[in-house]
């Protein structure tokens, strides 16, 4: 059996995946690390992606392919409903990242919070700035934090804001039982309140038509006065150009942002040009050391296919067809 692994991964991804597969003398493994050689690419049992994409016209060119393995949560660069169509199971990692999106959170709300890059600009050009933004910055302490989104990461967001003394509240439309509320101590309230009384908020679902565009303008305008916006979700759930204009005006007090909605960003780009605005290239979820957790998870369901039994976290149940 055919296993391609397809994108760019932390260094010795590759060789841990020989090291864990090597029992499998049934299985050939592919390096597949460059556009390049994806496209080139036409025949594999079961691809692992990272970063490359899979829409329909790419999906449709493999014949033999039985399995599409993400490597993390995300699944919104596969065509699902293709795949499915071919027989083909869409999975992914859920939770195996979730940790380490959640500390860039929060990274991201304190570097925001306390002007860490305003601070740097100023001292690399001559200003040692102290004082210069002292009566503009905030800490967690006391804050309201509202998540957007109960899942696995808002969950762990939750217990992290808390632990620099930030109270919690959260929206989702699949609200979590009372007592798993009370345990972490979330507070529920519809997503108009949390917009309205939140200090930070921070978004963490996924992208759909649904959700497109759920913080834009007019959501901003309801927010308090110096309010922060995260997301290291996906771009587009908030107006990148309505969130600028906001920091701009100082209706926002800044934004720490992971996906931007034209990715990737270039220089030039308005959401570069504010040090109030923080930009990392949709790192959340990677580290060098997250294969620790994600690639047992992916080599057990290349096993399980490999010996013809039921994988683990498909994602596309509803709109598979077996062949």
């Amino acid at each position: 059996m055919k296993v391609a692994i397809v994108g760019t991964y932390p260094e010795g991804t590759f060789e841990a995946f020989q090291k864990a597969l090597a029992k499998r003398a049934d299985l050939e493994l592919l390096k597949v690390d460059t556009q390049e050689k994806f496209d080139a690419l036409e025949d594999a049992d079961a691809i692992v992606l990272r970063i490359f994409k899979m829409p329909k016209e790419v999906v449709a060119r493999f014949p033999s392919l039985k399995m599409i393995m993400r490597w993390g949560a995300g699944f919104d660069s596969v065509d699902i409903e293709e795949a499915g169509k071919r027989g083909i199971r869409v999975c992914n990692t859920p939770g195996a990242n979730a940790y380490a999106v959640a500390e860039l959170t929060v990274a991201l709300m304190l570097a925001v919070g306390r002007k860490l890059i305003c601070h740097d600009r100023s001292i690399r050009q001559g200003v040692w700035s102290k004082n210069t933004f002292l009566n503009e910055t905030v800490t967690l302490n006391n804050k309201q934090v509202g998540i957007v989104g109960g899942g696995n990461i808002g969950r762990q967001v939750a217990a992290r804001v808390q632990a620099f003394g930030a109270s919690v509240q959260y929206y989702d439309p699949f609200r979590l039982p009372e007592e798993m509320e009370e345990k972490l101590h979330m507070k529920y309230v519809e997503l108009n309140e949390l917009i309205r009384t939140s200090d930070v908020i921070t978004l963490h679902v996924p992208l759909m038509e649904s959700t497109r565009h759920m913080i834009g303008a007019a959501e901003i305008e309801t927010m308090k006065d110096g309010a922060i916006l995260i997301n290291v979700a996906r771009g587009g759930l908030m107006d990148d150009d309505a969130v600028v204009k906001a920091v701009e005006s100082g209706k926002l007090a800044g934004a720490g942002i992971d996906c931007v909605e034209k990715e990737p960003a270039q220089p030039g780009d308005a959401i570069l040009e504010n040090p109030n605005i923080i930009v990392t290239p949709h790192v959340g979820g990677g580290s060098a050391d997250i294969a620790d957790v994600i690639l047992p998870m992916i080599a057990e369901n290349v096993e399980l296919l490999a010996d013809g039994k039921d994988l683990k976290y498909v994602v596309n149940e509803s709109c598979l067809q077996r062949k």
